[in-house]
């Protein structure tokens, strides 16, 4: 079954020196891009990270130091990538939990203010999860009857993604073939950010998920103890949160003016 789009979708994988959203960096990034008519283009670059590759995480997806040394940083091929994704709608395998928080990181720090939650999201992995709950291998060999070669490179873990997303849709037929419902069945919690430090409560109002003020919300926090505020900022969380947080600041403080 082919995708049902009114938009285009960006099919995307990275790999990575890590798994820490906040201080990671992106080795390499492949983007596969489905038009509503069929079309498709993809694009995959090495990237350097400007920081060493841990030998554990070189043995996961093979990509070494020397092998990107002297490929262009992230800064460099941001606004290529921002061009290739800010009409379209994302798709990828736990993209939700890591790929996108990721990839917002890299384009805050390469100074292009992109907000990533106004496109629509679908997570093949949680679908698979609900589904099946098993691995993207898995997944591949069950829903397409294939074996995943070169697994943990971001061009074969991109195309099988979304080969399975077809299958998935050809399986079970209450998976309605529309961006918008598969976003909201492969999304997990509801937060504000990414890294899931600020939710929302049932007013849907934002609120801290963690830490003394866990349930509290973040309005009130931000006006009662502007030290915390500054705490924030100056921690180690996500730029991506701490760009929410910011944002909550400045709201509350343009309501009194």
């Amino acid at each position: 079954m082919e995708l049902n789009l009114k938009k285009p979708i960006c099919f995307f994988d990275l790999e990575t020196t890590g798994i820490n959203v906040a201080s990671d960096r992106i080795v390499e990034i492949s983007i596969l891009k489905v038009f509503p008519n069929g079309n498709k283009e993809s694009f995959t670059w090495r990237v350097n990270p400007e920081m060493p590759i841990p030998a554990v995480t070189t043995a996961i997806h093979g990509i070494s130091d020397e092998m990107v040394a002297n490929e262009p940083t992230f800064k460099e091929l941001a606004l290529k990538v921002y061009n290739l994704i800010k009409d379209s709608d994302l798709g990828g395998f736990n993209s939700n939990r890591f790929d996108i928080p990721l990839l917002a990181e890299e384009l805050l720090r390469a100074e292009i203010d992109f907000d990533l939650k106004k496109n629509l999201a679908v997570d093949v992995q949680t679908i698979f999860h609900k589904m099946e709950k098993r691995t993207l291998e898995a997944a591949y060999k069950f829903y397409c009857n294939k074996d995943l070669i070169d697994a943990h490179s971001a061009e074969a873990d991109t195309l099988a993604t979304y080969e399975v997303l077809k299958a998935q849709l050809d399986r079970y037929d209450d998976l309605e073939n529309d961006i918008s419902v598969l976003s909201q069945f492969s999304s997990h919690k509801n937060f504000a950010d990414f890294a899931g430090f600020v939710g929302y409560n049932k007013e849907g109002e934002e609120i801290f998920s963690f830490g003394k003020h866990k349930g509290t919300k973040v309005e009130d926090i931000l006006e009662k103890e502007p030290g915390y505020f500054g705490w924030l900022l100056n921690a180690d969380f996500p730029l991506y949160t701490k760009k929410v947080l910011t944002r909550i600041k400045l709201r509350k403080l343009n309501t009194k003016l």
